[in-house]
Formats: C-alpha cells, structure tokens, sequence
C-alpha cells in the first residue's frame, strides 16, 4: 500500500493524516512516480483551512502540487519518459504521498545536478513568478519593484527579471538584504517611508510592480511609484485587486487564466531547471521533515517560522 496525507475536514493543521492509500495504476498518459521529495507551498495551508473556494469534501482529500522524484511505470501512449528517470512535478494533486499516477506532460525531466527537494521547490512558486513577469511584459529597460522578495515567488522572480535585463528593487527585512543583492535586486527594508527608500533607489523611476505580501502598504506604494496601474499585480489581494484599480493572479484571482498564461506556467518548470544545473539559478530550501510531519510543515509555513522552501520526504 501506498501512503498519503488526507484531510477529511476543514481545520488546523491537526485535521492532516498520514493514511494506506491503494497503490496508484498508471492510466492512458499517465506515469507512476515514487515521490522522493514533496514541496510545501502556502496554497495547500489555505485549502486546508478553508480561506481558498473549494467544493464540500465527500471523501478525503489530498495535499499537495508540487514534488519530485523517480518513475516506476507508464500508463498506454505515454512518450519523453522512461521507467527510471527522475522527474520534478508540477500541478499535480495529492504529492503529499510516497507514490502518485501524474498526468505525464505535467512531468519535467530532473537532471543529476538538481536535487529532489530542488525539483519539489518549483512548480508553484516558480510557476506563479514567471507567469506574472511575462504577463506583465517585463524586459530590458524596467525597473521591477518585488515585494517580499526573500519568499519563493519574489526569489524566483529577481532572477528571472534581472537575467531578462530589468533592475529590481526587493523589500525585505534588513536580515534578507545581502541575499536579496546575491540575487541581483537592490534590497530596501519596508515600513515607514518606504515610497522614498524605493525612489531613492530607483531615481530614473519604477515602471512595473510585483506584490507578492499582500500588505495595504505594499499595494499604496506600488500605485504611488509605477504610473500605469495595468502593470501592478498581486498574488494575494485577488478578490478586491478590482477594488485598487490592480490586476491579480493566484491569490483568489477573480478570472481564471488565459491559455497563454497556463502555458507560461507549464514552460516555467524546465527552464529553471535547466538554469539550475547549470549554476545559474538559486533555491532557497528550508526545513526537511518525514511525510508524517506535514501538520508541523503546516504550522511553520502559516506562521513564517522557516526561511526558504520547506519539503516532505517520504
């Protein structure tokens, strides 16, 4: 029997349990993967607690998108993978598990140089990043203000705009800030006068703004600084981005994504894997704990007790 973490109840982290699942079988474009390292990202606290629309639960329900690991067979008119290879998943339900059936083209090839846990940090994070930069038109000759740039979107989303030619001003705690320039942003701490800490760092202006916090401070700086409000976005303030004058994505977003825009997120994954073992993208990985301790990755990730990516290890 395989195992997995269900939830049969809207509640607190205790509501997760550790349970015998069947064993997965593979079907028609499918491939079993043996998880090696699952990624825990905020949206599967905020499903489990209720503060995300979901259909009542009528049987128990599974955690997790994002994970990582090894295939051990295919379903009937699956191609690019074979038995054996390692693989980073993306958008697929219930990685809070030691086995899965995945729907094969949400599945990317995971080279030597890239960890499990690695491979596990990306497809949320990443994917939302990458999504909203291309989106919002970022390039060459922006100025991209990201706030809360030391979490896994804002990190992502520094390296991407710094390598397509954007200067990026990050805000974060004074702790974050020699990361923060690691990553290529400007770093300014947030709080009281923050509009003239980013004006001062950026003098020629701020023209795109990337608020991944969530903070009324955040949503009135970035209108106060970038004049075409079409080019703020928030991942957190979905349901009254309207309301603001903003655009939102994930975060409750009140319209759902464009073709486009789902396969930005789809290209997102392969991409920075490939910069990834080739030096020239950064993880940052958190605490590493047993399957059965997900209620525990639960209760840090709510209350921003871990800094970087926090994984399940089967």
């Amino acid at each position: 029997m395989a195992r997995a973490i269900v939830y049969t109840e809207i509640g607190t982290p205790d509501v997760l349990h550790l349970v015998e699942v069947p064993d997965p079988v593979a079907g028609p474009g499918e491939a079993v993967v043996r998880i090696e390292a699952a990624g825990v990202n905020p949206l599967d606290a905020k499903l489990r607690r209720g503060a995300r629309p979901s259909p009542p639960i009528a049987e128990p329900r599974r955690v997790g998108f994002d994970g990582a690991g090894v295939v051990e067979s295919l379903g009937d008119g699956v191609t690019g993978v074979a038995v054996g290879d390692r693989v980073a998943v993306r958008d697929a339900v219930g990685t809070y598990a030691t086995h899965l059936a995945v729907p094969a083209e949400r599945l990317s090839a995971l080279p030597d140089a890239v960890t499990a846990a690695e491979g596990a940090s990306l497809g949320i994070p990443i994917g939302t990043a990458y999504q909203c930069l291309r989106s919002l038109g970022v390039g060459d000759g922006d100025t991209l203000l990201v706030h809360a740039g030391s979490g896994a979107v804002g990190q992502a989303a520094i390296q991407f705009a710094v390598s397509w030619g954007a200067t990026v001003i990050a805000t974060g705690s004074p702790s974050r800030h020699e990361q923060l320039r690691d990553l290529g942003a400007i770093p300014v701490a947030y709080g009281d006068g923050l509009a003239d800490r980013v004006r001062e760092a950026a003098p020629t202006g701020v023209t795109v703004a990337l608020d991944c916090i969530g903070t009324d401070e955040a949503i009135e700086v970035s209108k106060q600084l970038v004049a075409d409000h079409d080019r703020i976005v928030t991942i957190v303030r979905g349901p009254d981005a309207a309301e603001l004058g903003i655009r939102a994505f994930s975060g409750g977003a009140p319209q759902p994504l464009t073709a486009e825009e789902l396969a930005w997120r789809a290209e997102a994954v392969p991409i920075a894997i490939g910069l990834l073992a080739d030096g020239d993208f950064q993880i940052e990985l958190g605490p590493e704990l047993p399957l059965s301790e997900a209620s525990h990755a639960h209760e840090l990730i709510e209350a921003h007790a871990a800094r970087g990516k926090i994984v399940l290890v089967p």
